[in-house]
């Protein structure tokens, strides 16, 4: 009875491991396990560090896996990206040379990490270490000649840097720049504080608390000494057909002095320059002008001012009525007729351009090679002979063509 039950036992267990194996062979079949890499990298989360440590070297900012999961399971970690999780724990670690494993963490199942790149991650641990240091302000460079700079404010003269120790003792001195070179203004705005080793070259991976410093510097003008506007003169007209496009001046203001300030004091606002002569221009001028200034007042640098004056010629257009139409590619033994035999053709461009233009200048064609014997509705092509006029329009844009073979010649006895 012992023997039949085992029997029986044993084979109710083969039955069920069977049934088992082909349930999972028909699961398999149906969401079948695949291995593909994840689309989009994961981003590495650094948990238990101790806030007396700081990270020194470079943590990876994201890693690339690949995993082997049902394509059922598939659907789902790509839809919600926010199951997989890079975590780097350094829970416990002290100072010193780590060589630690990415931990990846996935929120969904069945899923088996495959590969992670890179697997783990070599990093160090030093004391955070923090200092108080005077700020320095440099000032480069020289306001614009006949200006002079006051005494500096800067604001804090002190700041807090923090960072690993090996960085914060390559810090030599902190500094804020101010750059003079050729100011009239004032100087009132915040600027970037930088940390400097021995050799002046910047130090980086350390913070700086805060980060910026307040610079207030005054700028005054000299006795003596003025800025003025400069304004162009104009004499005569720019050739007909032309327009004058603009006037510019280089540089728009310059700086005069005399030896008895109320001379510089009783100008105008302006200085003039000699007239520039447009008469007749037809293209750019680009030159040279002096100033007029009354006795005993100079100009500071360069005695004269650049000008340059745009001068193009003044847009039109023009309407040809009447135009021809060639035709070109006509084979031998063919005969064509065109309806409408002329067009009228809109031009535009210079005047001075349109005002040349003659019925030589303008060539109107319809091409028929290849065509064989029939009716065609073609499109005329316009060539104009002068440069930079264009053709606006086309009236009418298409023509008949009637392509017909010549007539067989009649011999009378």
């Amino acid at each position: 009875m012992l023997s039949r039950l085992s029997t029986n036992f044993r084979t109710l267990l083969w039955a069920l491991a069977l049934s088992l194996a082909v349930w999972i062979a028909a699961v398999t079949a149906a969401d079948p396990d695949e291995v593909r890499a994840y689309p989009t990298p994961i981003k590495v989360e650094v948990v238990g560090q101790d806030p007396n440590l700081v990270v020194s070297g470079v943590v990876p900012d994201q890693v690339q896996i690949s995993l082997r999961a049902p394509r059922s399971v598939w659907d789902q970690l790509i839809a919600k990206p926010d199951s997989i999780r890079a975590v780097l724990d350094l829970s416990g670690l002290s100072a010193g040379q780590h060589n630690l494993n990415l931990q990846i963490q996935v929120g969904i199942r069945p899923v088996r990490v495959i590969t992670v790149s890179p697997t783990n991650v070599p990093l160090t641990l030093e004391p955070l270490v923090t200092r108080t240091l005077d700020v320095d302000l440099s000032l480069l460079g020289q306001p614009a000649t006949g200006y002079q700079a006051g005494d500096a404010v800067l604001e804090p003269k002190q700041v807090v840097i923090a960072g690993p120790e090996s960085v914060i003792s390559q810090v030599a001195h902190l500094r804020v720049t101010v750059r003079l070179d050729g100011i009239r203004d004032s100087v009132d705005q915040s600027l970037p504080i930088e940390a400097l080793d021995q050799n002046n070259e910047p130090v980086t991976g350390i913070s700086i608390h805060p980060d910026s410093a307040h610079v207030t510097l005054p700028v005054s003008q000299l006795g003596g000494f003025r800025d003025m506007a400069v304004k162009v003169i104009v004499r005569g007209q720019v050739a007909s057909g032309y327009r004058l496009d603009n006037i510019s001046v280089f540089p728009p203001v310059i700086t005069v002095y005399s030896s008895d300030p109320t001379v510089v004091n009783a100008l105008p606002g302006v200085v003039e320059t000699q007239p520039l002569d447009l008469q007749g221009a037809n293209d750019n001028l680009t030159t040279r002008l002096p100033l007029n200034l009354p006795a005993g007042v100079s100009i500071v640098g360069e005695q004269t001012v650049l000008i340059q004056a745009g001068v193009s010629a003044i847009e039109s257009s023009l309407t040809l009525s009447g135009e021809k139409v060639a035709v070109i590619g006509l084979p031998a033994g063919m005969t064509a007729q065109i309806s409408p035999a002329t067009v009228d053709v809109i031009l535009s461009g210079p005047i001075p351009l349109l005002d040349t233009l003659t019925r030589q200048d303008v060539r109107v064609t319809v091409d028929v090679t290849g065509l064989n014997a029939g009716t065609y509705q073609l499109i005329p092509k316009v060539e104009v002979l002068i440069s930079n006029v264009a053709v606006e329009s086309l009236l009418p844009g298409t023509v008949e063509v009637i392509l017909a073979p010549l007539p067989t010649p009649t011999h009378k006895p």
